[in-house]
C-alpha cells in the first residue's frame, strides 16, 4: 500500500521546532517526506539571512535530513517547472517536485500560492503545517505523542517542559496541534 507522500516547503523547514518535529514524524513512516535541494537552497538561505547561524551547521542539519529520511530527495524534475503555472512563479519548483514524485500534498504556510484549482488538476493538495500535524496525531495519537516527548525531552538549551513546549509549537502556528496535544499532555 502507497503512504500518504508529501514534499514539504522550504517555508516549513525553515522554523527549527517545525522542521525537527516534521523530521522526527517522517522515520515513523506514518507518511513519506520529500524535498529538493532547491527546496534546502531557500530555507538554508533565509536562515542565514538571519544570520543567527553558519553555513555549516545548517548544511550539517540539511545532510542529516537526507540521511535519515529515506529517498526523501526529488531529483529531475526540473523540466517540469516551465509547465506549471501558479501565481508565484517563484513555487513551480516545489509543485513540479510533487508531480514527480507523484506527492498527495504540497505542506506549506503559503496556501494562497498554489492554486486549488492547479493542484487538483495533479490530485495534489496544499495543506497547512497544522492541518496536517493533526491529522498524524488523529490518526496515530500514540506515535506522534512519542515523537512529541522525545522532541520535548532532546531539548537541553533551554530545556522545556510540558506547556513550555507546547507554547513554542503554538508559536509555530499549530493552534489545531496543540489543542490535540494537550488532551495527551501526560504522553508528551
Amino acid at each position: 500500500m502507497k503512504r500518504f507522500s508529501v514534499v514539504l516547503d522550504a517555508c516549513v523547514l525553515y522554523p527549527a521546532p517545525l522542521r525537527d518535529l516534521l523530521m522526527r514524524l517522517s522515520v515513523t513512516d506514518l507518511f513519506k517526506s520529500h524535498w529538493t535541494d532547491q527546496i534546502h537552497e531557500e530555507w538554508i538561505q533565509a536562515l542565514l539571512r538571519k544570520d543567527e547561524h553558519t553555513q555549516e551547521q545548517l548544511i550539517r542539519v540539511k545532510d542529516m535530513m537526507d540521511a535519515h529520511v529515506h529517498d526523501a530527495k526529488i531529483t529531475n524534475f526540473e523540466g517540469l517547472i516551465e509547465s506549471v503555472d501558479l501565481p508565484d512563479p517563484d513555487d513551480r519548483h516545489v509543485l513540479a517536485a510533487a508531480i514527480k514524485c507523484n506527492a498527495d500534498a504540497i505542506i506549506t504556510y503559503n496556501l494562497k500560492d498554489f492554486s486549488e484549482e492547479v493542484l487538483e488538476t495533479y490530485s495534489i493538495e496544499a495543506i497547512h503545517p497544522d492541518d496536517f500535524i493533526y491529522y498524524q496525531l488523529d490518526l496515530a495519537p500514540s506515535i506522534v505523542c512519542n515523537v512529541v516527548k522525545h522532541q520535548r525531552e532532546s531539548l537541553k538549551n533551554p530545556a522545556m517542559n510540558r506547556n513550555e513546549f507546547l507554547s513554542c509549537l503554538l508559536k509555530q502556528q499549530l493552534p489545531q496541534s496543540v489543542s490535540g496535544l494537550k488532551k495527551y499532555i501526560e504522553l508528551i
